[in-house]
């Protein structure tokens, strides 16, 4: 028996994976089988990984050695039990649930990595290497929650962007190249910087909404060489919004840019099921971003979501129009002219 059909595969493929996602888990029913399975795996390791990283009660320091064996357990460098063992310490101090049985799942996530093709397994262990990397340098950066921190540089921000889902859009990429046909109208390096750009600009998406609460536990992703320039710390930030909105709108503009990428992206995927995989996020983006604009810097002080019925609405255009790229456009342009 495949690992496909793997009832304890079809379970992280559906129950578990809608637990810990919304809007992926939506985009991945769109994808045929041959990328859905290599695409959900990589994200439940990725989600793992990110949970154990999120982990507030244990000190930054534990978090970073337990993702150095996690990562190592993934590239097949350390003991499968030992690597179960120390992620299942973890489970008691989540609050939610469904991380609490991803951590559980861990067990079956490596077992389907060693079945999954070879091809397949290794750009997986490639794109979770840079997200670890990532997440252990975010700790880093961030050690001491009783002290708001910014970045030193936009660069910083492009890497930490880059590193947790930039290189996601190049995995996609380079999937999608191998196993499905006349995958695109652009040639793989230019769809590989298309798909690398767009990734950032989602989690940058991510860094505008999670603003407000990032900066209570003392991280600010804003480039401290930028608040400097407007006369502001990143501690001024939460009491003095009206100074810091300069340059909160400089980064959504940036966001939106990178949607762009997004979008010309999909515009170039010969293939509707992906293509309307492909795009959804970029629409949830662009809605998202809307949202952010009208609420400005008073979005430090609230949740900025879109509804799930926008989200529905737009996954049935995208469906009952074979993802045509024209009713895609006319999605995302609606978006862009509620600026």
């Amino acid at each position: 028996m495949s690992a496909a059909l793997d009832p304890s595969v079809r379970k992280l493929q559906t129950a578990i994976l809608r637990s810990v996602s919304r809007s992926f888990y939506l985009s991945i029913r769109f994808l045929p089988a041959q990328l859905r399975e290599p695409v959900a795996l990589a994200y439940l390791l990725a989600r793992t990984t990110d949970t154990v990283a999120d982990t507030a009660r244990i000190s930054p320091t534990v978090r970073t050695e337990t993702l150095k064996m996690l990562s190592n357990g993934i590239q097949a460098r350390a003991s499968r039990g030992v690597v179960v063992d120390l992620a299942a310490s973890f489970m008691p101090l989540q609050e939610n649930t469904a991380e609490r049985r991803l951590l559980r799942s861990l067990p079956d996530c490596l077992e389907w990595l060693e079945h999954v093709e070879a091809a397949d397994r290794n750009d997986i262990r490639g794109v979770l290497e840079k997200i670890t990397r990532g997440q252990m340098l975010d700790l880093e950066r961030f050690a001491n929650p009783a002290e708001i921190r910014a970045l030193q540089s936009a660069a910083d921000l492009d890497e930490y962007t880059y590193l947790v889902a930039g290189c996601v859009g190049e995995f996609w990429t380079q999937l999608c190249f191998r196993h499905v046909r006349d995958f695109a109208s652009l040639s793989q390096p230019e769809m590989l910087a298309l798909g690398r750009h767009y990734g950032m600009g989602l989690q940058l998406i991510n860094v505008l909404r999670d603003a407000g609460p990032d900066l209570q536990v003392g991280r600010c992703y804003f480039p401290e060489e930028e608040l400097r320039a407007a006369g502001l710390t990143a501690a001024q930030i939460l009491s003095e919004p009206q100074r810091f909105q300069p340059i909160y709108e400089r980064w959504i503009e940036k966001a939106q840019t990178e949607l762009e990428c997004g979008m010309q992206y999909s515009r170039a995927v010969q293939n509707r099921r992906v293509r309307g995989a492909t795009a959804l996020p970029a629409l949830i983006g662009a809605h998202t971003l809307v949202l952010l604009r009208d609420a400005g810097t008073a979005a430090l002080q609230r949740k900025i979501k879109i509804r799930r019925r926008e989200v529905r609405r737009m996954i049935l255009w995208i469906a009952v129009t074979l993802a045509s790229r024209k009713r895609i456009e006319a999605i995302f342009a609606r978006a862009k002219l509620k600026k």
